[in-house]
């Protein structure tokens, strides 16, 4: 269990370092690149979704002081819904602006 517990703690900091270039640079890996129309709303989405898994990975180990179950489970959540819906309408067509001579 701690292997894939090391495992999804490493693939966190990863989206993190993504998240982190994308708000910095506005990098973002080769196959996202047509799909993004707002890089600073897609990286801070990549930030929430990695910090989930290294937190998660903090409690197990236990680096971090241990909160009540609820308090994880829901904060946790929080924390990987609102970046996923980030990274959704970060990819989200921009509406056209409509021109009036």
């Amino acid at each position: 269990m701690g292997w894939t517990v090391a495992g999804g703690m490493v693939f966190g900091v990863l989206l993190v370092a993504l998240g982190v270039a994308a708000l910095r640079t506005g990098w973002t890996l080769p196959w996202a690149r047509g799909r993004v129309t707002r890089m600073r709303m897609y990286g801070w989405g990549a930030v929430l979704v990695g910090v989930n898994p290294v937190v998660q990975g903090l409690f197990y180990f236990r680096i971090a002081p241990d909160l009540s179950w609820n308090v994880r489970f829901f904060s946790m959540n929080a924390l990987l819904f609102t970046g996923l819906l980030l990274i959704g309408v970060a990819q989200m067509r921009l509406p056209r602006r409509r021109t009036t001579d």
